[in-house]
């Protein structure tokens, strides 16, 4: 059993490690609110972007034949884009996301097609080179605040990608924010458009909240674009790419928040219950202490008497 000293050392060490972890959690819960601000701000307009650049592909029929909008003849290199932290202690937010990607490059290596490995983040771009994989392009120290231009520099990286024909495909991994204690693994096409995830979203807005006359599906409004669909579609493309990305890093952000202030919250719990039970084994230790002693002195009033 260990002496009473080594105990109360381990309680004092667990309670330094337990104000720790509640500092930590803290500091999470006050940046998670400043990241829900920012999601909340962005979302409409990103929604947007992302409609206007569907509708525009929809009126253009066919796509203008420009370098960041043809789609190449065959698939031979995929590029991943892997969004997680700089930090860990945030639980499963960064390992998920390496999981994932990895599972995909190697569902595609296993296809014939070559993964080509893009990480915003640290945790992402050490965890791939642990695993022998090449990280094309790493972007790192802006997990905490990403900036629209952090988005525009990794926007500018992956576009000139696939218009050089280093990649045929390009898709991005990050954790999508649903509450502070459940974030989900999202994975969308961003290039090429023919292939995007927006094609396959739904408009629910024009019917959302709207009261049902019974005629059936509402027909859409007409809209006359000045210049033309597919002008205008050439100039939405990258503005839809930015933003994408940069919708992805603030629900990545959002969700490393969450995440952190969770695993903090349990760590210090889990500090909690450890000092608990440190506390009766040191209790206990002094109660044997106490007992020895107590035996001792009768075993030595026996012997004089």
């Amino acid at each position: 059993m260990a002496s009473q000293r080594d105990v109360r050392n381990r309680i004092a060490s667990v309670k330094n490690i337990q104000t720790i972890t509640r500092a930590m959690e803290m500091v999470a819960a006050a940046r998670l609110r400043r990241a829900e601000e920012r999601i909340d701000s962005l979302r409409p307009y990103a929604d947007a972007i992302r409609r206007m650049t569907r509708q525009a592909a929809e009126a253009a029929g066919a796509v203008p034949s420009l370098p960041i909008l043809n789609e190449h003849e065959s698939t031979e290199r995929v590029g991943l884009l892997l969004v997680a932290g700089d930090r860990g202690l945030a639980g499963a937010f960064n390992s998920q996301i390496v999981r994932a990607g990895v599972a995909a490059g190697r569902e595609y290596d296993s296809g014939g097609v070559k993964s080509l490995y893009f990480a915003s983040g640290r945790r992402p771009a050490s965890s791939l080179g642990f695993r022998g994989l090449e990280v094309a392009a790493s972007f790192i120290g802006f997990s905490d605040r990403p900036s629209y231009a952090d988005a525009r520099d990794i926007a500018h990286r992956l576009i000139s990608a696939y218009v050089d024909g280093e990649v045929d495909r390009v898709e991005v991994f990050y954790n999508g924010y649903i509450s502070p204690i459940s974030q989900v693994v999202r994975r969308e096409t961003l290039l090429p458009l023919q292939q995007a995830s927006i094609l396959d979203e739904e408009d629910g807005s024009a019917s959302e909240g709207a009261p049902s006359s019974g005629e059936g599906p509402k027909q859409k409004a007409l809209v006359e674009y000045e210049p033309d669909p597919k002008e205008i579609l050439a100039r939405l493309v990258p503005d839809y790419v930015e933003i994408s990305i940069f919708r992805a890093l603030l629900e990545s952000t959002a969700s490393e928040h969450g995440a952190r202030m969770t695993a903090m919250r349990n760590a210090s719990e889990n500090a909690g219950t450890l000092i608990e039970d440190l506390t009766l084994e040191m209790n206990r230790a002094r109660q044997a202490a106490i007992t020895q002693e107590i035996m001792e002195v009768v075993a030595g009033a026996e012997g004089v008497s």
